[in-house]
Formats: C-alpha cells, sequence, structure tokens
C-alpha cells in the first residue's frame, strides 16, 4: 500500500452558510458517513492559499515578519497569499506575492510541498513553492504595501539558523516551519523530492 492521502468524499445531505466572511465563510454539513449514520460538522470553507520559499545562492531564505492578528504577534513566514483571484493559476499567484511582499521575481520555481493547514476544521490547503534564479522588481515597478503589509520587514536568513529556530520554538508560523523543514530536506538529499511547478 501507498503512503497517500486519498479522496474519498462522503455525500453531503445538507450544506448550510452559517457565516459569510471577510476572506473565508463558516459552513455547516450534513455528512452521510454510511453505516456509521450523520454528523453535523462546522468547517471554514477557505479559497486556498500558497507561499514562496525563497533561496538565494548563498543558501539564504527570505522571510517577512508580519503582525498576525489572532495570535497577537508578528511571526517570521514566507511570502504567501491567498487564492482568491478567480481562474488565477496557482504559480501565478505565488509569482504576484513574492512580487508584492518581497519585491523578487523568480526564473526557476519547484513545488516544495502541499498542505492541509487544519483539516479537521477548515479546507484551507496551501501549495509551497520553491523560488530561485532571483531577480528585483525594478523600483517603479513595486506594489504599494498597505494595512498589516504596509509595516511588513522582510529580512535573508542562513537555511541553518533558520531551520534551527524551527526547533528551537523559536517560530511557529506553519508555513515557515513545513516550509523551512521541507526545504532542508530537499537540499540535504540532492533536489530529488522537487516537483514541476508547471502542470
Amino acid at each position: 500500500m501507498l503512503l497517500a492521502d486519498v479522496p474519498a468524499p462522503r455525500p453531503v445531505l445538507e450544506s448550510e452558510l452559517v457565516h459569510r466572511g471577510m476572506v473565508w465563510d463558516l459552513r455547516r454539513d450534513t455528512v452521510d458517513l454510511g453505516a456509521e449514520g450523520t454528523v453535523r460538522r462546522e468547517y471554514l470553507d477557505h479559497p486556498g492559499a500558497v507561499a514562496v520559499m525563497v533561496l538565494d545562492d548563498d543558501e539564504r531564505v527570505f522571510l517577512l515578519r508580519q503582525y498576525r492578528h489572532p495570535v497577537r504577534r508578528e511571526l517570521w513566514e514566507p511570502p504567501a497569499g491567498l487564492r482568491d483571484a478567480p481562474g488565477e493559476d496557482p504559480l501565478d499567484t505565488a509569482a504576484r506575492e513574492l512580487a508584492e511582499e518581497a519585491d523578487l521575481r523568480a526564473a526557476r520555481w519547484d513545488v516544495l510541498l502541499d498542505m492541509f493547514t487544519s483539516p479537521g476544521g477548515s479546507s484551507e490547503s496551501i501549495r509551497v513553492y520553491l523560488a530561485r534564479s532571483l531577480s528585483e522588481v525594478p523600483a517603479d515597478e513595486r506594489y504599494v504595501r498597505t494595512a498589516e503589509e504596509a509595516e511588513m520587514r522582510g529580512r535573508w536568513w542562513s537555511l541553518d539558523e533558520a531551520c534551527d529556530a524551527v526547533m528551537t520554538g523559536r517560530i511557529a508560523s506553519p508555513t515557515a516551519v513545513t516550509g523551512l523543514l521541507a526545504l532542508d530536506r530537499a537540499r540535504r538529499t540532492g533536489w530529488v523530492s522537487l516537483r514541476p511547478a508547471a502542470g
């Protein structure tokens, strides 16, 4: 048997919009589990997101410090964003977010990992890309950041130092934690685990 998650949808007998949110909605579904009967489950219906682990030629990663209100902390995170533009390819979303949040472009893209952030209560999935072969966005083409993004500050860290920060509990953003550890694993195994970004 292959160790892999598999699609296994159960029939949804009823689906109710409990609350329409600014970014995601709260839904309540009645689910048919067959012989086990039916259950009601509430969850956040999320559009999905992308994140970008940015690696330069000196094996440094670029992370942003951003205020996250629900946890009342400034977290070190990779550039990331919602997949809320209808019809936009996830790779295009990642490239746009990299330019908007880090003022960078990448000529080389790979898929590093895919994850569900909290599958017991949210439909959110995140594709984490690896961006390399970098160049800066020209000053006159840079995105003007507002709200929480206006205060974001980016910095380059050695990959080893960033992974140490994960293992000692100094950083806890799920995209940073999973992205950094996956990036370290990919580096240690000669990049064989990377998947093509296109397609």
